[in-house]
């Protein structure tokens, strides 16, 4: 993750006419990974051959904790939005040819754990004290995090280090960036946040969070029990070379020092082209397809081109997973997510 040099600009537009909107009107019924109806009770796992099987419900579902209200914009329907006057510029900045890269799956890559893992908790968590390198931008906590608490990449990780934990009796996510256990149960991290998943509440302006956007990691991170039961009902968190120092609702914090305007915004969001044909996709790779047509992807930091983040979870299946690298940049187009603002001090967006 990349810090910004300097203020950044935040660019705000008036709503207008909105093309598409929140909440559950227009939202296909659920369907499994298979194509057939969803089951309402249960969600499924994925077995050995990557068909999917009945599990217990995810304690997120269990404890009625979802991520985010319905109305909230990580779960706006994008699919009929205009493209973004830059968008062409936007595309060729990042790549495209580059191709699309799942930056999650099942297992280890190069001997580390693969994807951005998230450790649940409930009531009666003990909560520790966090120290931050940006203290100024990080919320004070304290924060519910166990010693055993899963860090991205391994304890042994150099790369973001994130540690992102869904405490499900309270509905908070406490979310921190480059973070270190110490000896005594405490934890030292470059910055932290706690988002309360009951509210549309948005970090204060030009404030990052664990993510160079300031916004939440967890709400853009497809899970293996979303896929399971059939549907992603959110955009999903990726990552650009370089970005603008600049930033678009509902980013609050830009990690750039350029003024290029070939460059996009942190919060800048894109879909997968409608004309693209994800008929042929394996059923784990379908779903993410499908959730980036109908809710796309927004801009959280900077990394490689079109690395789109998930759970590290084990019931995903690599070689499903793998069916997205056959997507590349041209086959994504930005869009005017301006038109679906209510406040551009609020996550809350317009209704279609």
């Amino acid at each position: 993750m990349r810090r910004s040099a300097g203020p950044a600009v935040m660019v705000a537009f008036a709503v207008t006419v909105g093309a598409s909107g929140c909440g559950s009107s227009g939202k296909p019924a659920p369907t499994a990974a298979n194509g057939s109806s969803a089951p309402s009770s249960s969600s499924t796992a994925a077995d050995g051959q990557g068909q999917l099987s009945a599990h217990t419900p995810s304690p997120s579902v269990a404890a009625g904790c979802t991520i985010f209200p319905a109305d909230n914009v990580w779960h706006a329907d994008v699919s009929r939005l205009p493209v973004h006057r830059d968008s062409a510029a936007w595309v060729a900045s990042i790549g495209a040819s580059a191709h699309a890269h799942p930056d999650f799956g099942a297992g280890l890559i190069d001997g580390a754990p693969f994807g951005i893992p998230v450790t649940t908790v409930g009531a009666g968590q003990a909560t520790v004290k966090v120290t931050f390198d940006s203290a100024d931008e990080s919320d004070k906590g304290p924060y519910p995090i166990p010693r055993t608490a899963r860090i991205e990449g391994g304890p042994d990780a150099d790369g973001d280090r994130h540690v992102i934990v869904h405490d499900t009796a309270a509905c908070k996510a406490y979310e921190l960036y480059d973070a270190h256990p110490n000896g005594d149960g405490s934890w030292k991290a470059g910055s932290g946040a706690v988002f309360d998943l009951r509210r549309n509440d948005l970090r204060r302006a030009g404030w990052t969070s664990a993510d160079a956007a300031g916004l939440s990691i967890l709400a853009g991170l497809p899970r293996a029990e979303e896929v399971a039961a059939g549907r992603i009902d959110h955009a999903i968190r990726f990552t650009a070379p370089r970005t603008k120092k600049a930033y678009v609702w509902p980013a609050r914090h830009a990690a750039s020092s350029s003024t290029d305007a070939a460059l996009p915004p942190m919060g800048a969001r894109f879909r997968l082209k409608a004309s693209v044909d994800i008929s042929k996709f394996p059923a784990q790779a379908r779903v993410v397809a499908q959730a980036l047509k109908q809710y796309g992807a927004i801009l959280a930091d900077n990394g490689s081109p079109w690395f789109f983040s998930g759970t590290q979870d084990d019931r995903w299946n690599n070689g499903q997973l793998n069916a997205l690298k056959g997507l590349t940049g041209k086959d994504f187009e930005a869009v005017d997510a301006s038109l679906l603002m209510v406040d551009a001090n609020s996550a809350r967006c317009r209704q279609s």
